[in-house]
């Protein structure tokens, strides 16, 4: 026993040792943090190019804290800063002892000479504050992650709050000079003038593409309906159009149905097959055939879809942020606005459902901003657009919640379909018939022209295309094929050409006429 109290302490002081070795401090730059508060307060120019860089929790050191706290003071009430001006500010705050006192301001100020470098200076202090940020962020959640009582969904929800605070609150865009704004947008003309006069992303829809140049980046983009209209049929229609045609990267969060439900809608519109035999299984042998072979770049599109139910906000950005990095995506879809949350601790109790959407549209616009990519949310309408008399067509007025979708969106637009209300004829002077046809409407459009765009709606299939290019194509075929409407009774599993019509006299259009 005696000896093995002997060496404990020895033993002690080895652990400690080892400690020391392997001790961390936080990231700092005391010294950058010294040449910036010295050049700010013989520099007013200093002043000017730090200010809206660095906050005073940015500093490490305590004291440069409340020197910076007293230089900021000075400048939000207009008042000359420099030695004497910043030492009674501290002395008025009572912090000036805190601070080190006049000698500390003095050492501060004969260290510097001028201002050069100082934005360069205090850009390095912020990403030390960040990095410190990081450092505790990751603490906390380690801490409450060990907590047996924390839900493991809203701790998700706080540290994509807290990770996203860090990168708003610290991450700041300098203005640019009008020249270099100039040079920016002559080299974006000059990419454009190579995209055939779009300047966004092809919609497929030749008309919507020319009002809209296709949609454009950073834009939010609110397309509503009445159920029944077809508000996810368009949408999917246009992402088939992008991700197959044009090879953009698409994602798709559909909140109200499955990601299976969902490409088994596209499968049905590429392919060809009505969606009732797609859902029952009931095919034909040739149809199995033309199932295997249509459905091929469906497979190889960069479609992206998640079906996650109640999405908040937050999940969106951290998703989409993670989409945008690994495949570099170039739409954003939701479906739809009104089933998304708020996210953060509040569990609908007495929030107010307007404010809800309000914080939705609002972060919906800012994540458009971020990613540089159009983000389009689909919306439900009100019931007045069924109590009016004899027009159906839908107005801005009609949007659930309109206040802040409207104000908030570069581009608001309806689908509306006649038919659907057994209206036969359009409003218009030739009074052509509705039937399979849709009317898109932009209702407000912040860079262009309000217009009223007919496409063709193929219901069996879940499909828009354009009107007047839609060829004689699978919109031909019943929506209800049996055996007995074939134009031909394969016994046997065809080939793809026969099953395709490659032989003159067969009725199947080939791969050149289907407008898929």
């Amino acid at each position: 026993m005696e000896n093995f109290r002997s060496i404990q302490p020895v033993r002690v002081e080895k652990s400690a040792l080892i400690n020391l070795e392997r001790g961390k401090l936080p990231p700092q730059a005391v010294e950058l943090e010294e040449a910036v508060l010295g050049a700010m307060m013989i520099d007013k120019k200093g002043v000017d190019e730090v200010i809206d860089i660095l906050q005073p929790d940015a500093f490490y050191k305590e004291a440069h804290q409340y020197i910076y706290q007293a230089i900021t003071d000075l400048f939000n009430d207009s008042q000359p800063i420099d030695l004497l001006t910043v030492s009674a500010q501290l002395k008025k705050s009572a912090k000036l002892d805190l601070s080190g006192g006049d000698f500390y301001l003095i050492q501060l100020t004969q260290k510097i000479s001028s201002s050069a470098h100082i934005e360069f200076h205090s850009r390095i202090i912020l990403q030390k504050y960040i990095q410190r940020s990081l450092i505790r962020i990751s603490n906390e959640i380690i801490e409450e992650s060990y907590d047996e009582t924390t839900d493991v969904f809203d701790l998700l929800d706080k540290a994509e709050s807290r990770l996203y605070e860090v990168t708003q609150g610290n991450i700041k865009r300098s203005s640019e000079t009008a020249q270099s704004l100039v040079i920016q947008a002559k080299k974006r003309i000059q990419e454009i003038a190579t995209k055939e006069g779009l300047s966004g992303i092809a919609t497929g829809f030749e008309k919507l593409d020319q009002v809209t140049s296709g949609w454009q980046p950073s834009d939010l983009i609110i397309i509503a309906a009445r159920p029944g209209m077809g508000k996810t049929a368009f949408v999917l229609s246009m992402a088939r159009n992008m991700a197959i045609d044009f090879n953009q990267p698409v994602a798709v969060f559909s909140l109200e149905m499955s990601s299976v439900q969902l490409i088994t809608r596209l499968i049905s519109s590429e392919t060809g097959l009505s969606s009732e035999k797609l859902r029952t299984g009931k095919l034909e042998q040739h149809e199995w055939n033309q199932l295997s072979v249509k459905v091929k770049n469906l497979e190889k599109a960069p479609l992206f879809i998640d079906d996650t139910p109640s999405l908040s906000i937050f999940d969106l950005r951290a998703k989409s942020r993670r989409l945008a990095s690994q495949h570099g995506i170039k739409l954003i879809i939701v479906d739809y606005l009104q089933l998304m949350t708020a996210g953060g601790n509040s569990k609908g109790g007495g929030g107010n459902r307007e404010q809800e959407i309000s914080t939705i549209s609002r972060n919906l616009k800012a994540l458009a901003k971020e990613l540089g990519v159009p983000v389009i949310a689909l919306s439900q309408l009100s019931r007045a657009v069924e109590t009016r008399g004899s027009s159906k067509r839908p107005l801005l007025s009609d949007l659930r919640e309109s206040g802040a979708i409207e104000q908030d969106a570069d581009i608001v637009s309806f689908i509306y379909r006649p038919e659907y209300y057994k209206i036969d004829e359009w409003d218009d002077e030739d009074q052509s018939p509705t039937a399979g046809q849709a009317e898109f409407i932009i209702a407000k459009h912040r860079n262009g022209s309000l217009e009223n765009i007919r496409l063709k709606f193929i219901g069996s299939l879940g499909k828009f295309d354009n009107l007047e290019d839609y060829g004689s194509g699978f919109n031909d075929l019943p929506s209800k094929m049996n055996a007995d409407d074939m134009p031909f009774q394969p016994r046997t599993l065809p080939s793809p050409n026969e099953a395709f019509g490659s032989s003159s006299n067969s009725n199947f259009p080939d791969d050149s006429e289907v407008p898929f």
